[in-house]
C-alpha cells in the first residue's frame, strides 16, 4: 500500500447511468478528473484512472501519521445507453487488471441514488456485473455509495429515517455487503471536511477487511 509514510487505497466506482458515479469519483479525489454532467444518454464510455494528491490527517500507521493517496477507476455505467453488458464487463475487467494487478483493489463502490427508490430488477443487473468482475467474495469488497443525499435531506430524511423507509431491495443489498454504505452529498462532498468524513468511512471498511485486496497478481 505504499511506503511507510504513505498509504494508497484503490477504488472502482460502478453503477447505472446518471447515478453519479463520475461525480462521486471526483468528490473522492477532490478534483474534476472525470467528465460528469446531466445527459439523456450515458456520458462515460471508457474507463479512466484518477489519483488524488497526498491527503494528511486521516490515517496513522505504526503510531505515526501517514499520508493517504486515493486512486479511483471510473467506469462505463451498466445498464448503458449504447454499450452491451459484455462490452462494459470486458472494458472494466481489462482496466481493473491494467491498473490494480500489482497493488490489488480495496473496494468496489456500488453507486446508487439516494433520491430514487431501488426496485428489484434495477439492482440485479449491476450486482450481477460486480459478481462477474470480482468473483465469489464480492460482498466482502463492495460498499454502497448513496449519492444525492442532499436531496433526501431536503425532503426531511436523516440517514436513520431514510433507511427506516427504504425499500426491502435496498435493505437486503446493504445487509449482503455487511452494511458498508456511505451517504454522499452531491453539493458539499467536494468540501474538504465532507470529503474527509467519507474517506474515513471507506478507510474503516478497508481496515475491517484487514486491508485485504482483490485482483492482485504476483509478478512473474
Amino acid at each position: 500500500m505504499g511506503d511507510s509514510n504513505e498509504m494508497t487505497i484503490n477504488l472502482v466506482v460502478l453503477g447505472k447511468t446518471q447515478s453519479g458515479k463520475s461525480a462521486a469519483g471526483n468528490s473522492l479525489l477532490g478534483s474534476a478528473d472525470f467528465e460528469s454532467r446531466l445527459s439523456p444518454s450515458s456520458v462515460t464510455w471508457c474507463c479512466s484512472l484518477g489519483r488524488s494528491g497526498r491527503i494528511v490527517g486521516l490515517t496513522r500507521r505504526n503510531g505515526c501519521e501517514s499520508a493517504l493517496c486515493v486512486r479511483v477507476l471510473d467506469t462505463p455505467s451498466y445498464p448503458h445507453s449504447a454499450l452491451s453488458k459484455e462490452q462494459v464487463r470486458d472494458t472494466v475487467r481489462a482496466a481493473l487488471a491494467q491498473h490494480f494487478r500489482e497493488e490489488g483493489l480495496h473496494l468496489a463502490l456500488l453507486v446508487l441514488r439516494a433520491d430514487l427508490p431501488l426496485c428489484p430488477d434495477e439492482s440485479d443487473d449491476t450486482v450481477q456485473l460486480i459478481q462477474e468482475l470480482l468473483g465469489p467474495t464480492w460482498k466482502d469488497f463492495t460498499a454502497v455509495l448513496l449519492t444525492h443525499a442532499d436531496k433526501a435531506e431536503e425532503a426531511g430524511y436523516s440517514e436513520e429515517t431514510y433507511l427506516h423507509s427504504a425499500s426491502s431491495t435496498l435493505l437486503s443489498l446493504l445487509s449482503s455487503v455487511q452494511h458498508k454504505y456511505v451517504f454522499l452529498d452531491n453539493h458539499n462532498s467536494i468540501i474538504k471536511e465532507e470529503r474527509n468524513i467519507v474517506l474515513r468511512k471507506l478507510l474503516n471498511f478497508i481496515r475491517r477487511n484487514n486491508y485485504q485486496v482483490l485482483l492482485k497478481h504476483s509478478k512473474e
